[in-house]
């Protein structure tokens, strides 16, 4: 049982959010919230297996249907360049960020990673749960230019 993950649950049940535990391969635990961006996308809070103590809180954006069409009629040229204008644009906004294939969906996963104990408090998670959710929607506004 993790003290971290107890923590996390405790601060969400508090603030009245829900959430749900969700198994996974690569992390001690991970919490999804649901829809918490108002795109429809979930937030993930979980903490990397083996890395104890770090809380890693992040929205994937899936490229909306015609963006997923667009980007796998590209050349792999084309492809690596929309790559590097994402790379680019989430340095900007500094998220750490994935681009994914799930589900046979293209995604960009965005990410602030906490690191630091005086990090892993309640203010500190909620003002970070509100950077997520702005740095989704620019990603998401981007995305849909982008492309």
């Amino acid at each position: 049982m993790s003290r971290l993950r107890d923590n996390v649950e405790r601060w969400l049940v508090h603030e009245g959010y829900e959430f749900q535990q969700v198994k996974t391969e690569d992390a001690s635990f991970k919490i999804l919230i649901k829809n918490s961006d108002g795109l429809g996308n979930d937030t993930e809070v979980f903490e990397p297996k083996g890395q104890e103590n770090i809380l890693v809180i992040g929205i994937k954006i899936a490229l909306k249907t015609k963006q997923q069409i667009r980007f796998r009629e590209l050349t792999d040229t084309e492809q690596e360049n929309y790559k590097k204008k994402i790379d680019d644009f989430c340095y900007s906004i500094k998220a750490v960020h994935k681009f994914l294939d799930e589900d046979g969906k293209k995604m960009v996963g965005v990410y602030i990673v906490l690191d630091k104990q005086e990090q892993l408090n309640q203010p500190f998670f909620f003002k970070t749960l509100q950077d997520i959710t702005e740095m989704s929607e620019k990603t998401n506004r981007f995305l849909i230019k982008a492309l």
